[in-house]
């Protein structure tokens, strides 16, 4: 399994940005996977931003809800983050995560995902 992201880069306060996670080896068309963006920012601990069950459930973060979008294209593996109305704050590097084996529901901790990226950095200045 390969998770790939793409669409980092660097933006002004307010302005937008759509990431993607292609993945190869790894099924969008079985139940019961789960696929999450995670962010890390210099110093800071690693936090889930949103995750998106196979079943199209979704689940954010508090301070990306309404300004983040979680989706999925079953048919090309690939995961997707649209930002907008990006802060200073959200700058980090933003990886994609999936589950392996059968599950009810997504993770709660960073730990029930088996599968990484490497990252992408996204960078917002003020």
């Amino acid at each position: 399994v390969k998770l790939q992201e793409s669409g980092g880069g660097s933006v002004q306060a307010g302005g937008s940005l759509r990431l993607s996670c292609a993945a190869s080896e790894y099924s969008f068309v079985i139940s019961g996977y789960c696929m999450a963006w995670f962010r890390q920012a210099p110093g800071k601990e690693r936090e889930e931003v949103a995750s998106i069950f196979s079943d199209g459930r979704a689940y954010y973060e508090d301070s990306v809800d309404g300004r983040f979008t979680i989706s999925k294209d079953d048919a090309a593996s690939t995961l997707y983050l649209e930002m907008n109305s990006l802060r200073p704050e959200d700058t980090a590097t933003y990886y994609c995560a999936g589950t392996s084996g059968v599950q009810w529901h997504c993770p709660n901790e960073s730990g029930g995902f088996r599968y990484w990226g490497q990252g992408t950095q996204v960078t917002v200045a003020s």
